[in-house]
């Protein structure tokens, strides 16, 4: 390993940020230049990801800028799209930079559908990059060593920055590398290097030698640190990148404060103290011995240690015949102070210098969603003003209806159609008539039926996403870690709730609104008939011409013409209103920017209160004025009509009167309800096609998560072992042997001790068939008296007898062509070696007799047992015994 260390950079797969930040766009903004130019930074932020991202970087300040660029553009980003599982759903995947994997498995890897996942990451690459672009300068001029501090202090700055926010931006736990723990050892290491290089440059300067000591003490400070934080961490030494950074800690430590002494001990012999410089030059000397006999294999201390040795000989040189200055103790010896020049880089995006922002004109979500909220409530109160003018507009038309005004007025001849009533005939002809409501009415359930299956289908696919979602938990139970669709569906299911209930008030409307139009419909019918049906269908009656130029009428007249001015107002008001226009963008981004937080509520309503504050008195003077003259025209009225003739024909011409001019208003009202309704059917589809994309966007996210995470559970799976451990029983660990018979110790190499004899031996392989033993007796053995083979082979099934009390000694091996070695029947002993020592095997000791034992299913020796006694058995052997024995 290098003297200085570096990082390796994590690698990620590949994301298509087009498809779904385009997406997005499209649905929020408005088709035009402004989209457009959208859409070509989703581009270029995915090209600019790519180049980050999707090659090998060179070790060169050109890659680390792009690195840069990258992580300031994603901090740009992220408060101008809602990046969320439940939303803008994009998964990013990441290695673990220092896991290499295994065979089988590859290494470690997390996927998260987190922004801040990604910034972590890049912020770790750009980090890693840093250090290998450090640990490359030339440290021999001075240019090289200060681009050198700078970029170990940047990388300080970032691994420190993801210690304190990687938590809070994962909310989950993170990779090895990328955990608090990790990212702060590295911050440590990267920070004494900076303060290494840093004291590098004071030696090349030659600045004075208390300054360089208190440099060098530092480093030394800040490389222990740096070694404890790896020391104490259970995680950190299991990686096989730490096991290699800690020994190069323990060296920088030792080399630091070696270099310390060094030049402290310079300024004692300046001081005349030459007792204190032997002692510091002989604490470095032990110093630089400890790092060349455990560390040479990292750090070089050579010519450190040379320069120390030459030191320390002259000073003691010096001491001895001339100062014979007392020698301290080296914990008498005064603390070198510290001096610390270098610090972590604080992280403040942009960091990178050439940054520009590809979505500049684009506001932050906050600010969208806080115009979003704004628009509803300029909506709520435009639709409340006008609203309410309507209302008193339809009260002042119901009540002259039911005056049967202004018919009454111009129908004073008793036999004519009154003006009022054949112009509101008329209209009714020119808006289409019955037709055009009828065909209305026919529209909504098939929009309506459009917007149900629409709304439908998305929460269908919540619900099957949702299901398997469910099992798979069920089926791995804890290894299933990801966030469970159920929490993660709440805002769109409270959503698919909400317009499910729109849905249903808005088929009440419906309802209300035909039940209406059936109430009128006869007489809407005979409006749309032609002029002389219409007048044969009204009543006729006595002429009231008397009254033509009374004053009453002329009253009348002048009160209706004014109700007629305040209904034209009205309508010219209602213009105003809807066209009353402000950009709450930048009093939101001042807010922002001022606040860090945005206080909707309290800037809309100020915001509202002056823009329709003026328009909310001048339609409560409208209804003021309204009501005074509808006043006046009920009193008028019941003057007239007590001046009327009054009889049976009158009064029912009146009355048809009445419901002909109530069946106009009613015609314009039903029909503005109708349109009203298919336009909100249609906006509501365009409003549920959007949900339903989201949802498809979420769903699919979901599986491809799902793909990913089924995949590494296979993989973890497949590492494991099949079955877990478990004791073999006895009878299966050696070979088979009847209940009667001794059990053959294992074939070893190693030697044990005696008392490991009785230890259970590990299972092994049977040996190879044996052919039958040589027949020959050995001369050992010749003192044992033997009688005559019988003619007849043994029974081959001899009844059992009791084991021995001892184990058996290890089996005979068979060495094919082994000069002096012969192969031996696994049961059978023909040498009778327990009545004789073996002086030249000192790990055996003298054996006793063993009675034989004859074994199930295999016949005996072929030979007659000696007189008196029966056939010796095994004796006892440590069961590690050297498989072979000398030919006696």
């Amino acid at each position: 390993m290098a003297t200085f260390i570096s990082v390796p950079l994590k690698k990620s797969s590949e994301v298509d940020l087009v498809k779904p930040l385009s997406k997005f766009v499209t649905a929020t903004y408005p088709a035009g230049d402004e989209q457009g130019e959208y859409i070509r930074a989703v581009e270029e932020l995915n090209k600019l990801r790519r180049n980050a991202l999707g090659r090998p970087l060179d070790k060169h300040e050109s890659s680390l800028e792009i690195l840069l660029r990258y992580y300031d553009q994603l901090c740009a980003v992220e408060p101008k799209f809602p990046f969320s599982e439940n939303q803008l759903c994009l998964t990013f995947t990441w290695k673990d930079a220092f896991d290499k994997g295994s065979l089988f498995g590859g290494s470690v890897k997390l996927a998260l559908a987190s922004l801040g996942y990604e910034k972590t990451c890049v912020l770790f690459n750009a980090a890693a990059l840093a250090s290998q672009i450090a640990s490359e300068q030339n440290l021999d001029n001075d240019e090289g060593l200060k681009a050198a501090a700078k970029y170990y202090q940047l990388a300080s700055g970032a691994f420190g920055h993801i210690k304190d926010t990687v938590l809070s931006a994962l909310n989950r736990e993170p990779t090895m590398d990328i955990s608090p723990e990790t990212v702060g050892t590295l911050s440590h290491i990267m920070l004494a290097q900076a303060q290494e290089v840093i004291f590098l440059k004071a030696t090349s300067d030659k600045m004075k030698d208390a300054v360089i000591a208190k440099l060098a003490n530092q480093a030394a400070d800040f490389y222990g640190d740096a070694f404890k934080q790896c020391q104490y961490k259970d995680n950190l030494p299991k990686y096989f990148y730490f096991q290699e950074v800690l020994p190069v800690l323990a060296a920088k430590h030792c080399i630091m404060q070696a270099n310390a002494e060094l030049h402290q001990s310079i300024l004692a012999k300046q001081k005349k103290r030459f007792g204190e410089e032997i002692a510091r030059l002989q604490h470095a000397a032990e110093l630089v011995k400890t790092v060349a006999s455990r560390y040479d294999e990292y750090v070089s201390v050579k010519d450190l240690s040379d320069k120390i040795n030459r030191a320390l000989t002259a000073a003691k040189k010096d001491n001895d015949f001339i100062y014979h200055d007392r020698v301290p103790e080296v914990k008498d010896l005064e603390h070198i102070g510290k001096a610390a020049l270098v610090r972590a880089t604080a992280i403040t995006p942009p960091i990178s210098q050439k940054f520009t922002d590809l979505f500049e004109k684009m506001v932050p979500m906050a600010v969208q969603q806080s115009m979003s909220i704004y628009s509803q409530r300029k909506a709520e109160t435009v639709n409340r003003l006008v609203g309410t003018m309507r209302e008193a507009t339809n009260l002042c038309n119901g009540v002259l209806a039911s005056l049967n005004l202004p018919a009454a007025l111009e129908d004073l001849s008793g036999d004519s159609i009154p003006q009022s009533i054949a112009e509101k005939a008329r209209s009714i002809v020119q808006q289409g008539g019955l037709q055009s409501i009828e065909q209305l009415i026919r529209d909504l359930p098939e929009l309506l039926t459009r917007n149900r299956e629409i709304l439908d289908e998305s929460l269908k696919m919540l619900d099957d996403e949702e299901t398997t979602d469910n099992e798979l938990r069920t089926k791995f139970n804890q290894r299933w870690n990801r966030t469970p669709s159920g929490d993660l569906y709440k805002p769109l299911r409270t959503e698919g709730a909400n317009f499910s209930n729109i849905l249903d008030k808005a088929v009440q409307a419906d309802q209300v609104v035909k039940d209406r139009y059936n109430t009128h419909c006869d007489m809407i019918a005979l409006l749309c008939k032609s002029e002389s049906e219409l007048n044969a269908a009204i009543p006729s009656a006595n002429p009231t011409k008397t009254l033509q130029g009374s004053e009453v009428v002329n009253v009348l007249r002048s009160q209706l013409a004014q109700l007629d001015e305040i209904k034209k107002e009205r309508e010219t008001l209602e213009g105003e209103i809807k066209a009353v226009t402000f950009d709450m963008s930048i009093t939101f981004l001042t807010a922002l920017a001022q606040d860090g937080a945005i206080n909707e509520e309290q800037l809309s309503g100020s915001q509202l209160d002056q823009l329709y504050g003026a328009y909310n008195q001048r339609v409560q003077a409208s209804l003021r004025t309204q009501e005074e003259l509808l006043g006046q025209v009920q009193t008028s009225h019941q003057e007239f009509s007590s001046l009327k003739q009054s009889n049976t024909e009158a009064n029912q011409r009146e009355e048809v009167l009445k419901k002909l001019a109530s069946a106009h208003d009613s015609y314009v009202e039903i029909s503005n309800n109708l349109r009203e309704g298919t336009k909100f059917y249609n906006d509501l589809t365009e409003i549920l096609l959007k949900f339903q994309n989201k949802c498809s966007d979420i769903v699919f996210a979901r599986k491809t998560e799902r793909d990913e995470l089924l995949k590494d559970l296979q993989q973890s799976i497949a590492r494991e072992p099949s079955a877990p451990s478990f004791n073999v029983p006895a009878y299966q660990s050696t070979p088979a042997a009847p209940a009667g018979g001794p059990t053959p110790a294992p074939r070893t190499v190693f030697q044990q001790q005696p008392q490991q004899a009785q230890q259970q031996p590990q299972a092994k392989p049977p040996p190879p068939a044996r052919p039958p033993p040589p027949s020959f007796t050995p001369q050992a053995a010749s003192t044992a008296p033997t009688s005559a083979a019988p003619t007849g082979p043994p029974s081959s099934n001899p009844p059992p007898m009791a084991p021995p009390s001892q184990a058996q000694g290890p089996p005979y091996p068979s060495y094919q062509g082994y000069p002096g070695y012969y192969q031996m029947p696994m049961g059978y002993n023909p040498y009778a070696y327990g009545q004789y020592n073996m002086p030249n095997m000192p790990n055996m000791p003298n054996m006793p007799y063993m009675p034989y034992q004859a074994t199930p299913g295999q016949g005996g020796y072929p030979a007659a047992p000696p007189t008196g006694q029966p056939y010796p058995g095994y004796p006892q052997q440590p069961p590690q015994q050297q498989p072979y024995y000398p030919q006696q």
